[in-house]
């Protein structure tokens, strides 16, 4: 199991994370998944019941490659399918001590994930990792805006727990404030309280930042006068969208100054970007080939993290991601229903050679050979489940967001939208796009039109069902754009969670 000493040296566990080789890592990982699986067989009543209705010894387990050919855990097959306290250690639930978090129920009904200490010390582990690295926090004061939601799904609570565990344990310079998803506090934070420290980092969900960072800047705030570094969760972005918050909170290192988390109420914070995985999605976005060779299709664009694979046991099974750790419920081989796969590092950097880019001295280049971990990389994709059907195929968000994104539309929309596939009186199937306005803005038959046409320039780009389509009906599948007064409650209510797309 994980060593809990590592967690009290995260200095020392941050030299070995680049110095021994990754081979190492992933036999810790191995060593871990089977100790989980065998003490979860032995005290968690629903697992062993589980394996006795699968047929399954566990003493027949022994190794690695045994572990891969269990079956695979889910919601309903698992978690749904016995009793809350059969599926703790021991059985024991009532007896214990936790802080309960809740899923969205945005591909199905609620479930209630019991959380422990344990989570709180992985999260804290990873969060000084970065934090350190990243943002230095050992040598520069920081206030850390914690603006994750607060409600019954805790990211902020967790991301608070987190913050002062590292705190506290390190001895740093370190505040943290609980904004939550409000833009106006957020401003008012940085407005009041930013000169007072060398940097000031805001953890928030994508879309929140952006319209905390816009409306700043219509009330006269210069947030380039503030250091900033920016940790997002939640979901994924384009590079575009990096781009776009680097330049207007004039940030001078987006390898450095921004990172993304991989995480889910299941099992908690997995993952999370590092510089170097950062700068290989920037470079492969631009090269299909190699998009391609890392990534597998080039419709959409994943998160890419890094690992630690002790805590968090990935596999990639038929397009999906299957994981093992030791949460609230220990889950062994639990699947995600999360699209993406698992890379180890070493065929990154083949795969990069294979395109004639050596990403080590890209990293070196960019001073960033410092920063590189030897740990597996892990990416994945909006759920597929997060789409809408347009003559029998689907269109994902991340390919109207590219469009939205353009730099002529970013003065008048805030980037957020809703799709909904509709049907006309003719009973004719089409796209609506429900796009939120900037406070104040209006758009001109021209805008729309030339909004429109990114939108379709977009989809002809990414999708061969879509263009093949359009060659043969075009007005068919021709997008149908909506526009709303900026935080209008039916789409875009404040303090919410954005939903990109909504089933008719």
């Amino acid at each position: 199991m994980f060593s809990t000493s590592v967690y009290n040296d995260p200095l020392r566990f941050s030299e070995m994370l680049k110095t021994k080789s990754e081979a190492y890592w992933q036999e810790r990982g191995d060593i871990f998944a089977l100790s989980l699986f065998h003490a979860a067989a032995e005290y968690v009543p629903a697992y062993k019941d589980f394996l006795l209705q699968q047929g399954i010894r566990p003493e027949s387990v022994q190794t690695i490659q045994d572990f891969h050919q269990l079956p695979t855990l889910n919601k309903d097959n698992y978690l749904r399918a016995y009793p809350l306290e059969a599926l703790c250690w021991k059985g024991k639930f009532k007896e214990n001590r936790w802080t309960i978090s809740t899923t969205s129920g945005s591909t199905g009904e609620p479930f209630y994930f019991p959380r422990t200490k344990r989570q709180d010390h992985q999260y804290a582990l990873m969060a000084e990792l970065y934090l350190r690295e990243n943002f230095q926090i050992h040598r520069r004061s920081t206030l850390y805006i914690d603006a994750f939601p607060m409600g019954p799904w805790i990211g902020g609570v967790f991301t608070y727990e987190a913050i002062r565990m590292v705190a506290e344990r390190g001895k740093y310079p370190l505040s943290i404030i609980t904004t939550g998803t409000q833009k106006a506090e957020i401003i008012k934070t940085v407005r009041r309280l930013g000169s007072h420290f060398d940097q000031v980092l805001i953890g928030c969900y994508g879309p929140f930042l952006k319209d905390a960072l816009d409306d700043g800047i219509q009330q006269g705030l210069d947030w380039s006068q503030y250091p900033l570094g920016f940790i997002f969760s939640a979901e994924g972005f384009t590079e575009s969208f990096r781009d776009y918050v680097a330049q207007r909170a004039g940030l001078q290192d987006l390898y450095r100054g921004t990172l993304n988390h991989y995480g889910t109420v299941d099992l908690g914070t997995m993952a999370h970007e590092t510089p170097l995985t950062i700068l290989a999605r920037r470079i492969a976005v631009d090269r299909v080939p190699l998009f391609e060779s890392l990534f597998g299709q080039t419709t959409k664009l994943p998160t890419f993290c890094q690992f630690i694979p002790e805590l968090f046991h990935f596999e990639e099974q038929q397009g999906g991601l299957v994981c093992t750790a030791n949460s609230g419920l220990p889950l062994v081989r639990y699947d995600l229903k999360d699209h993406g796969g698992v890379k180890p590092l070493h065929e990154v950097h083949s795969l990069f050679r294979e395109q004639n880019i050596d990403l080590e001295k890209a990293a070196t280049t960019r001073g960033l050979s410092n920063s590189i971990m030897q740990l597996p990389c892990v990416f994945v994709y909006e759920r597929s489940d997060f789409s809408v059907s347009l003559y029998a195929f689907q269109i994902y968000p991340e390919t109207i967001r590219k469009a939205l994104q353009h730099v002529a539309f970013s003065q008048h929309i805030t980037g957020k939208f809703t799709m909904i596939t509709k049907y006309d009186a003719g009973q004719n199937q089409y796209l609506e796009i429900n796009i939120e306005l900037r406070p104040g803005a209006h758009i001109s038959q021209l805008l729309e039109a030339s909004m429109q046409e990114q939108i379709v320039t977009s989809l002809l780009r990414e999708s061969s069902e879509y263009a093949k389509t359009y060659s043969e009906v075009p007005q068919r599948v021709m997008p149908h754009l909506v526009f709303w007064p900026y935080e209008d409650r039916l789409f875009f209510a404040p303090g919410t969670k954005q939903h990109w797309v909504q089933k008719a």
